[in-house]
């Protein structure tokens, strides 16, 4: 019987275990294959690299101490192809590595000899806040936006545009939800799982940030909607949303709400998420990779640029 949560799908996760102990190898490997994964063993970097080219898995094991390529130099080499979770899987249990591990490269660290029990927890919890399947092709939402999740990348206009490990995530929940609404809650577990008070907030700054990112007007989103008052939805789309008649009454009416409202959001909003390297722009002009802030983004938009209620 699976312990983990099936794929999109109804298909096993698919995990690829890392090791040079070959006895550890096989017998995590037997383990897991007895709760219903799907399992790819490699014992080293380099097969597992080779690993890789035939499949993304849904999560990588890793030992930290292997010949040839260490652990780190292997996740780290992952991470720049694409945004695969990672559990680092070593006998070193030291405090200050452990920090720097996950915040680098890892989503957790589990320390040898491993307690199959809790390690299944731990990969069935890290599971479950993806929430989707990595998707092992383009996925293509109109002539000017493809997205490239397994390299965190979209093509806008036929520009490449890298995305961040966070915004990745978002859309992994989006894209695996197309067409559909996806509540905020949810994008917030999806983002931030590990962080302590996070809020919504760190959902609407970074919505922000990827509607700059992916949409040729970000004042008009096709693709990146809101619903107002549940949360966001990704669509394929040709044209622009405002193509069709609006009732003005209805357009101020909203604007109006939502100018007092991200007022009160940007004086309570709080840090900005930890994958936000700018955060709401509310101290100063927007730089480059910094979104606008609420009171600029509000002017000449429509309601589909706004924070769900």
């Amino acid at each position: 019987m699976l312990s983990g949560r099936s794929g999109g799908h109804g298909t096993a996760p698919r995990i690829l275990i890392v090791d040079d102990d070959p006895n550890l190898l096989v017998l995590l490997a037997d383990q897991l294959r007895a709760d219903g994964y799907e399992i790819q063993t490699a014992r080293d970097g380099d097969e597992a690299l080779r690993r890789l080219k035939s499949g993304w898995p849904d999560l990588l094991i890793i030992d930290m101490m292997m010949p040839r390529m260490d652990g780190l130099t292997l996740a780290r080499e992952i991470k720049g192809r694409a945004d695969l979770p990672i559990i680092v899987l070593s006998a070193i249990d030291a405090g200050d590595s452990k920090a720097d591990l996950l915040e680098e490269v890892a989503e957790d660290y589990v320390t040898k000899p491993y307690h199959y029990p809790e390690l299944r927890a731990r990969i069935n919890r890290i599971l479950r806040r993806l929430g989707d399947k990595v998707p092992r092709q383009s996925l293509r939402l109109g002539p000017n936006l493809t997205l490239e999740l397994h390299r965190r990348e979209a093509t806008v206009a036929g520009a490449t545009v890298q995305l961040t490990p966070t915004e990745s995530r978002l859309l992994y929940a989006l894209a695996a939800n197309l067409g559909q609404t996806v509540t905020t809650e949810t994008l917030l577990a999806r983002g931030w799982a590990e962080t302590e008070d996070a809020d919504p907030s760190y959902v609407w700054v970074t919505m922000r940030r990827l509607r700059q990112k992916v949409e040729v007007d970000p004042n008009r989103p096709v693709h990146l909607q809101t619903v107002r008052g549940v949360g966001y939805r990704l669509v394929v789309g040709e044209t622009l949303p405002d193509e069709s008649p609006t009732d003005p009454a209805l357009t101020a009416e909203a604007e109006t709400t939502e100018t007092a409202r991200t007022t009160d959001t940007a004086a309570s909003a709080g840090p900005a998420p930890p994958d936000d390297p700018s955060g709401p722009a509310s101290t100063g002009p927007p730089s480059d990779t910094a979104p606008q802030d609420d009171a600029q983004v509000v002017a000449g938009r429509t309601d589909n640029d706004s924070p769900d209620g």
